[in-house]
Formats: C-alpha cells, sequence, structure tokens
C-alpha cells in the first residue's frame, strides 16, 4: 500500500496529463464536429437541396467526425487503435455487404435529390413505368398512373436507367399523322389542316404549327401535323384535334383511306 502511494504522485503526473489531453481532445473535438456541421448544414441549405437530405448528410458528417475524435482520444490514453480501426473497418464492410442494395438505393436517392431531374407533379416515364411523381424518398419514389394505381420504384432502378420528363418544359408538341386518299388535292388538304388546328386558341403561334407529307404509304398519302401547345394543354389539345380534323375531313369531302387489298383470280386454262 505505501509502495502504491509512493508512486501515485508520478502516476498522476503521467497519467493525469494523458487524461487531461484525451479530455481536451474530445471537448475540443466535439465542438469543431458541430460547427463543422453547422457549416455544411449552411452551405447545403443555400443549394436548396431537399431537408431530408441535409440531415442524413450532417448526420454522416458529425459521426465520421466524431469517431475519429475518439479514436484519436483513445490512442492518447495508450491504447491500441489500430485494432478498433480494424474491427471498425470490418464491420463497416460487413454491414454494407449486408445493406447492398438498401445502400444502393440511398446512394441513388441522394443522387436523385440533388441533380432533381424531376420533381413532385412532374409526368415521367422511368424505369420502365410511366406516371405522375407523387413521393420522393431516400429509398424509393412514389408513382400514381392516370388510372390511379400507386408505383413504388426503387431509385437504384431510376438512376440505372433513362428518364423521361414529359412536363419538365413549358411548352410540347404533339405528333399527329392524318392519311389521305391519293385523289386528294395535297395543297387544300394542308390548307384545311391548318386553317383547322389554328382555330384552336390554346395552340401556340410561336413556334409554329407545321404540316407536310412525310410517306407515300400503301393506302394513303399521310402527312404529319406538329402544333405547340403548353404542356398543361397537351391531352386536351390532343384529343380535341383528333376529332376535329377527322370532322373537318368529312366535312370538306376529303377521303380518309383505309388498308384494302386487291384480289385478282385467274382461271387456269382448259
Amino acid at each position: 500500500m505505501q509502495e502504491f502511494l509512493d508512486s501515485l504522485p508520478s502516476m498522476l503526473s503521467t497519467y493525469g496529463i494523458k487524461i487531461l489531453t484525451a479530455l481536451a481532445i474530445v471537448i475540443v473535438g466535439r465542438w469543431i464536429a458541430a460547427k463543422f456541421r453547422k457549416i455544411v448544414r449552411k452551405a447545403l441549405l443555400k443549394k436548396a437541396i431537399d431537408a431530408t437530405i441535409v440531415n442524413f448528410a450532417c448526420s454522416i458528417v458529425y459521426v465520421s467526425l466524431m469517431a475519429f475524435i475518439i479514436v484519436a482520444a483513445l490512442g492518447q490514453l495508450g491504447v491500441q487503435t489500430s485494432s478498433i480501426v480494424a474491427i471498425l473497418g470490418a464491420s463497416a464492410l460487413a454491414i454494407g455487404l449486408a445493406l447492398q442494395g438498401s445502400l444502393s438505393n440511398l446512394s441513388a436517392g441522394v443522387i436523385l435529390m440533388v441533380t432533381r431531374p424531376f420533381k413532385i407533379g412532374d409526368y415521367i416515364e422511368a424505369g420502365g413505368d410511366t406516371g405522375v411523381v407523387d413521393l420522393i424518398s431516400l429509398m424509393a419514389t412514389t408513382l400514381k398512373t392516370v388510372d390511379n394505381k400507386k408505383i413504388i420504384i426503387p431509385n437504384s432502378k431510376l438512376t440505372g436507367s433513362s428518364i423521361v420528363n414529359y412536363t419538365a418544359e413549358k411548352v410540347r408538341r404533339i405528333d399527329l399523322t392524318v392519311g389521305v386518299s391519293y385523289d386528294s388535292d395535297l395543297r387544300k388538304v394542308r390548307n384545311v389542316l391548318i386553317d383547322e388546328i389554328t382555330k384552336d386558341r390554346r395552340v401556340l403561334k410561336d413556334p409554329a404549327p407545321f404540316v407536310g407529307v412525310v410517306e407515300m404509304a400503301d393506302s394513303s398519302v399521310n402527312l404529319v401535323v406538329r402544333p405547340w401547345v403548353n404542356t398543361t394543354d397537351y391531352w386536351d389539345v390532343f384529343f380535341s384535334l383528333n376529332e376535329n380534323l377527322k370532322l373537318r375531313l368529312d366535312a370538306e369531302g376529303i377521303p380518309i383511306p383505309f388498308p384494302q387489298t386487291d384480289i385478282h383470280l385467274y382461271k387456269p386454262a382448259q
């Protein structure tokens, strides 16, 4: 006992300094980590990044810095940190392999929220599905189809395929094909089509609508009709133009042919 008491001053002078240094590392490091987390949060919020992504990124930054600080403090106390680092690395690897699919969706969700190829309310085609974006989360994106079905798509599937955003632009072009008889006066047909589509006030004057012959088909001469409309009017104009063009061609006496086949019968010679 006397030996322990005699050695206590030297032990305190040796280990006390190490303990105080380790505590100082933890306290100062925690303050720095908190400050850095605030800086990261402020920088991300300035870029109008989704709040979910901001919170997730700030948590990752803070936890990573605190892990480094704790390892540094343990090293100051004389603990062999190499084995701790190895255990942490092996644990992280095992967790990463176990959650490979989930982490893939998570990273894809971060990419979607940062790059913003679409937003809630957009009508898109992606991953083989089409619908209106209803929800964007870190793991999956939810679409609602036009017949009100809900489709949940893993985010990794979205980032791994092409994305068509039909409502990203303010204006869109409608593409229609009208077939008329070979006997029709093409100049008259073109003037009739132009007149009919320009009657619709929803059709934009700039860019101007276009009508032109695109194909000499087997049973008809095909013309393309390409008016431009506001994206919000696309489907209403699409359906009404199909109907109005058919009625107008009928009223003008311009026939719309249908595929037909001529059959010739030959009587063999006796």
